[in-house]
């Protein structure tokens, strides 16, 4: 049975008044695996860490610009060009010394999946914005029994208030999923029946994202913009008091997820 140290009691005793004693050694024991550490991943990450998580994989490729200022946790003076994942596993590291960090500077895809599912996570957060590699992440976690929670497009939104969860079969409004939808019953056999769950939770906004007219130095192409990305080159723009939200709601269903599931 998994034990306390007295400083992560300490820490972490708000969460075993909240999810009592087993809760929180439910927590410490698993393993999540957050997928994307962006403008939602990142955020998903820091509150599982203050959940006294216990072990967590960070998996993304990049660095850190000046322009993920506006939505990203790590996006902070002195950590510019920086590796996402390096800056946030010492952050984390600092929330939770105790903590179990497994750093993995790779984008998830064709050439990566084997190594990403090596990892032994409980649990997947993805948080990718490209649609054939968040159907290759759900469709690989799903062949393997490893609960996965999936996030919508959070550019272009302005209201936290319209971001809710569903199963990803139930979501609308959402190009960005509905695209993952088609790639996972066409190519990988999910059910194409309306109405029939796939068992994937979502996090996702009915608002329709919102593009406002071009100003400064961020010029906008005058290619279509891909749905979810969050970059100058496709003009959508987002806040983090949305992207945040994404993310809390994802922490928030692994959470869940934990607690109903034993991994100890």
């Amino acid at each position: 049975m998994t034990s306390f140290s007295e400083e992560y009691l300490y820490r972490f005793g708000g969460i075993a008044r909240l999810f009592g004693d087993d809760g929180l050694r439910q927590l410490k024991s698993s393993h999540v695996a957050v997928v994307g550490l962006g403008g939602v991943g990142g955020w998903a990450a820091e509150s599982l860490v203050r959940s006294g998580i216990g072990e967590l994989s960070l998996i993304d490729f990049d660095d850190i610009c000046l322009s993920n200022t506006n939505r990203q946790i790590q996006a902070l003076n002195g950590e510019i060009g920086k590796l996402k994942v390096e800056v946030l596993a010492e952050r984390f590291k600092l929330i939770n010394p105790e903590l179990k960090l497994n750093i993995c500077d790779f984008a998830f895809g064709e050439n990566t999946r084997a190594q990403t599912m090596e990892l032994g996570m409980h649990i997947i957060i993805d948080a990718i914005d490209r649609a054939s590699c968040k159907a290759l992440l759900i469709a690989e976690s799903k062949s393997r029994g490893i609960p996965i929670v999936v996030a919508g497009a959070a550019g272009g939104r302005h209201r936290p208030d319209l971001i809710k969860t569903k199963d990803l079969s139930n979501v609308q409004d959402d190009a960005l999923l509905a695209r993952v939808r088609r790639i996972l019953r066409q190519k990988y056999g999910f059910p194409r029946t309306k109405g029939v769950s796939f068992h994937v939770g979502a996090v996702a906004s009915s608002e329709n994202p919102h593009l406002a007219p071009s100003e400064g130095e961020c010029p906008i192409d005058s290619v279509p913009p891909t749905p979810g990305r969050l970059d100058c080159r496709t003009g959508y723009g987002t806040a983090s008091f949305v992207t945040g939200t994404f993310g809390f709601f994802l922490a928030s269903l692994a959470v869940d997820l934990i607690l109903h599931r034993s991994f100890d």
